[in-house]
Order: C-alpha cells, then structure tokens, then sequence
C-alpha cells in the first residue's frame, strides 16, 4: 500500500474522531458555539468526503483492494447522528434545509464519482476492443502476405514445369529424329550389302568351271 493511501485513511479517521467529538460538544453547547460548531462539522464533512474521493481514485490507480466503501458507511453513520441532533433539539439554530442541500449536493457527487468509474471502465474496454482489433488485422494482413507468397511461389513453380516439359518435348523429338537417322542408315549398309553379296556370287558363277 502506497504512503500517500495511508496519510489519506490517517486523515479520515482523525478528522472522523473530530467530527464525532464535535457533535458530542454541541449536545450542551451554547447558542454562539452551537452556530460555530455546525459550521465546522459540516465543512468537516465536506473535508471528509475529498479526502475518501482523493482515497477512491488512490486505490483506483494502484490496483488493489479498496476499504473506501466502508469509509463512507462510517460517514454516512456519523451525518446520521448529527443529523439526529440536528432535528431533535430546534434550540441548537442548526440550518437544516442548508444541510439537506449539502447532503443533495454530496450525494451527486458520489454518482458523478460513480459515473465516472463506469466511464472509465467502458472506455477500458473499447481500448482492449480496438488492441484486438488491430492484432487481429495484424494477424489477416500477415496470412494474407504469407498467401500471396505462396502464390507466387505456385506460380514459379508452374512455369518451371511448363519450361521442363518443353524441354522434355524438344528432347523426345531429336531422340526421334536420331532414331530415324540411324534406321535409314542401317537400311542403307542393308542394301549396300545385300548388293555386295549378290556381285560376289555372280562373280564366282561366272569364273566357274
């Protein structure tokens, strides 16, 4: 817990300690003090509230678990009293509609405090919510330049292949060629041969006995 959280609760709890040690003092106070003493509880009531709000935005901000709520049961409790006192004796002269528009007035201070803590929660949230959705556009634009790649690979590929069967083609047709070649060549030492022979065996019937 953070010093700054524990001046404030020190603050709270001795102003607390005044207030309540005040109104017990006004029960037998005199006309002259009970007007002085009014004045001084309610401005100590209003000191007592910053300082819980000053508390609430304290603990807020360091993350951790907040006894503010308790601190202003305990408050309300003592306003109770004094309000108690106030409305019990008409000779203390304490002005009682300025204490209800001072109550009003605390009390809308506590829902805008409350409103502003579900504002700032919300805008928490639609923080996250824009976080993931930039990481999620991130993330699309990062499979869609992983796609793309992937294309261009396929389509090298592709053309590699269409260049090899090319290739492949060009081969087969010399190979046939070649082989085309070479029969017409063996058809033709074929015939030169068989001529060969054939002038041989003339020969030898000729220069026959």
């Amino acid at each position: 817990m953070s010093t700054l959280i524990q001046s404030y609760e020190q603050q709270y709890s001795v102003l607390t300690a005044d207030i309540t040690a005040k109104i017990g003092r006004l029960k037998s106070a005199s006309d002259d003090d009970r007007d002085h003493l009014s004045r001084e509880i309610q401005s100590n009531f209003e000191e007592a509230n910053d300082l819980l709000e000053q508390l609430e935005l304290e603990y807020r901000g360091a993350g951790s678990g907040s006894r503010v709520g308790a601190y202003r049961a305990e408050l309300q409790r003592v306003r109770e009293e004094y309000r108690s006192v106030a409305s019990n004796s008409a000779a203390y002269n304490i002005d009682q509609e300025e204490y209800d528009d001072w109550s009003m007035v605390n009390d809308q201070r506590r829902k805008l405090l409350d409103n502003t803590e579900r504002l700032e929660r919300s805008g928490k949230n639609l923080t996250e919510g824009y976080k993931v959705l930039l990481e999620t556009e991130q993330i699309g634009a990062a499979v869609l330049q992983d796609l793309n790649a992937q294309r261009e690979t396929i389509q090298r590929s592709r053309g590699r292949l269409r260049e090899t069967d090319a290739q492949l083609n060009r081969s087969s047709r010399l190979m046939n060629s070649m082989l085309m070649r070479l029969l017409r060549e063996r058809a033709v030492l074929a015939l030169l041969l068989l001529a060969l022979l054939a002038l041989g065996a003339g020969a030898l019937y000729a220069y026959a006995p």
